[in-house]
């Protein structure tokens, strides 16, 4: 493995890049509208749908010296729709494993035997993550844009938000995550080391502009009974109904139920194991009132098998 110069990243040593040169559209300089001369030519080394590619990117600028562009290098923004800077990767090649991560739920190392086998990429699983994570960031980013949003509010008149805490281990930060139930859309979601009435409030405050960025009254709030859900909610939406959680009201529900039902189980037990012990009476009664024929019977079978002396294998 070596380290190929303008790209940060390292390549197999006998992998075969293909050049390509990115071309900005726009020869013509912004201040004077002369046409815009190469200075100078930038190497950059990625990976892509197509193999190891060898991106030149020409740096374009003014050849007038009396102008204010000649100093000033441009054409950059051709570089940008193929790759990011200082990514070793196009977006083509982002977007068809973010795809296959999300979409079809295919784990690290079958990408990475897909990129192996379909494309010539050959990567790391840490590289693969990497940008499995900046995929999702950008995503993540892209979804909690209200403005894309627009569309799927169209139709509805009014709002109803939920908030609950998640916490995958004891100890941990909790995952508090605000969704809306009529889009089935999760609004957004953040860690809180505890459930506070400042954190909380901060929280319910943001959910609040987003919905008054859409311009959607909110009809109702649903949580748990937890206190500072049922503070804070009332303090920052006066008059707004508060639903609790239906699972937690079945589940309360249904307390006295198991309670009555426990109680029933251990009078069955009493009953079941009294019975065993007339059972055990009832048996142990038959046999003292064998027949003497019977008796008989079994000792004969006892004295002929002794009898016969001891058993040989």
């Amino acid at each position: 493995m070596h380290n190929r110069c303008m790209s940060h990243i390292q390549f197999p040593k006998n992998v075969e890049f293909e050049r390509a040169v990115v071309v900005s559209h726009n020869r013509e300089c912004e201040h004077c509208g002369g046409f815009l001369y190469v200075r100078d030519t930038k190497h950059r080394y990625v990976w892509s749908k197509a193999g190891a590619m060898h991106l030149l990117v020409p740096a374009l600028h003014c050849p007038d010296p009396s102008c204010k562009g000649h100093k000033v290098t441009v054409g950059q923004e051709a570089e940008l729709a193929v790759a990011m800077p200082y990514w070793s990767v196009t977006w083509d090649l982002l977007v068809w494993m973010g795809h296959q991560r999300f979409t079809h739920h295919l784990s690290v190392p079958q990408i990475r035997a897909q990129l192996a086998d379909q494309f010539a990429v050959r990567v790391s699983a840490d590289w693969v993550e990497d940008y499995l994570r900046r995929y999702q960031a950008m995503v993540a980013t892209r979804e909690a844009d209200v403005e894309q949003w627009a569309s799927d509010y169209e139709s509805i008149d009014d709002v109803i938000l939920t908030i609950d805490g998640l916490q995958p281990e004891k100890g941990h930060e909790t995952l508090y995550v605000v969704r809306e139930l009529r889009a089935k859309r999760v609004w957004f979601a953040e860690p809180l080391l505890s459930s506070g009435n400042e954190q909380l409030h901060r929280l319910l405050v943001r959910a609040g502009q987003i919905a008054a960025r859409l311009g959607k009254p909110i009809r109702c709030w649903m949580s748990d009974k937890q206190e500072a859900f049922v503070t804070q909610i009332a303090q920052v939406f006066p008059g707004v109904p508060h639903r609790y959680c239906a699972n937690h009201f079945l589940r309360d529900l249904a307390e006295p139920v198991m309670e009555a039902d426990s109680h029933a189980k251990a009078q069955m037990r009493r009953k079941v194991r009294g019975l065993r012990n007339i059972e055990r009476g009832v048996l142990r009664s038959s046999a003292s009132r064998a027949s003497p024929l019977h008796q008989a019977r079994n000792l004969a079978g006892v004295r002929t098998v002794a009898s016969r002396g001891p058993l040989h294998g």
